[in-house]
């Protein structure tokens, strides 16, 4: 509902209803690590309707409002971690990294360390564009933690205005794999819809009126009776924009949790331990040969299992 630098709340909706509360929370608090949830909890910071809850393993009830009280920021600086990084392509300008699902792609209160920033900063050293500042050093643009996939990553500020550049006139092209619930039975379709706040909760998106123009198509790949196999492009990118837009057709994400599914296919939800989108084709101009480059990730194993999964179901 509400979100300032020290308070949020979170009215539970009828799709979460009787999730663990730690894990509405890791669902709405993207940029924050599980175990930084969980220290809230014992810290007494969690209030359920008005009474302080340590317990994260107690179940979310439709209605009711939790309350966070953040304690103060301890996160004053960025320091290198020894990350092992998967690399797909580097040069002086840039650097294309597929990450993998659960990492944070910049520190953020409560997850100061492990994100793909800590590593980029050890692997690069101060090589990085500054034009994000020091908590996101080199990055032009984000995927959610629990989407995998190509990003990337500015190492000087004439590659990232660039970079930035080639963003903000939509010319960058993103692809993504993604399983969505139930049948689409168009072989393929474009969503044309603005995205804003949810004004219902404050840390979702959705589709509003005067919301940001937002624009995805959508090719159906294979059909699995239950669940669809798509290729989903981004013409703009809204934060959530594919989760958002898939949600607002009913087709939302296999695993997704902050935009579904609904209560009745709580049970399909279950075969995935987060969203299944993946970031496979990423394409720009490099910025200093003017050519056009494009690098492509197979979707990880853990999506892949899920997909062997619903086949054979």
């Amino acid at each position: 509902m509400i979100r300032n630098s020290d308070r949020t709340e979170i009215e539970i909706r009828d799709e979460m209803e009787g999730t663990r509360l730690d894990l509405v929370l890791s669902a709405c608090l993207e940029d924050m690590s599980r175990n930084y949830i969980q220290k809230l909890f014992t810290r007494g910071c969690i209030r359920v309707d008005g009474v302080i809850c340590k317990s994260k393993k107690e179940k979310a009830r439709a209605g009711s409002v939790i309350e966070i009280d953040f304690p103060e920021p301890e996160m004053n600086q960025v320091l290198p971690e020894d990350i092992p990084l998967d690399i797909v392509f580097e040069d002086d300008d840039v650097i294309v990294v597929n990450k993998p699902a659960g990492m944070v792609v910049h520190p953020a209160p409560g997850n100061s360390c492990g994100t793909l920033v800590n590593g980029l900063m050890y692997h690069c050293g101060d090589r990085l564009s500054t034009i994000n500042g020091v908590i996101r050093p080199g990055i032009v643009h984000r995927i959610d933690k629990d989407t995998s996939g190509l990003l990337m990553v500015a190492k000087n500020d004439r590659a990232h205005r660039s970079l930035a550049e080639q963003l903000a006139e939509h010319s960058i092209r993103r692809v993504y794999t993604a399983i969505v619930h139930d049948n689409i039975k168009t072989d393929e379709g474009t969503v044309d819809a603005p995205i804003g706040r949810d004004p219902r909760n404050r840390l979702r998106n959705a589709v509003v009126e005067g919301g940001r123009h937002a624009v995805t198509h959508y090719r159906v790949l294979e059909r699995f009776g239950r669940f669809t196999l798509i290729e989903a492009r981004l013409e703009t990118g809204r934060t959530h924009q594919i989760r958002v837009h898939m949600s607002y057709i009913r087709h939302p994400l296999l695993g997704d949790v902050l935009y579904g599914p609904s209560q009745s296919k709580k049970a399909s939800a279950r075969l995935a331990g987060r969203q299944m989108l993946h970031a496979g084709v990423l394409g720009f101009v490099h910025p200093s040969t003017g050519e056009y480059v494009e690098f492509r990730a197979d979707p990880p194993e853990d999506f892949m299992q899920v997909l062997d999964k619903i086949s054979r179901s």
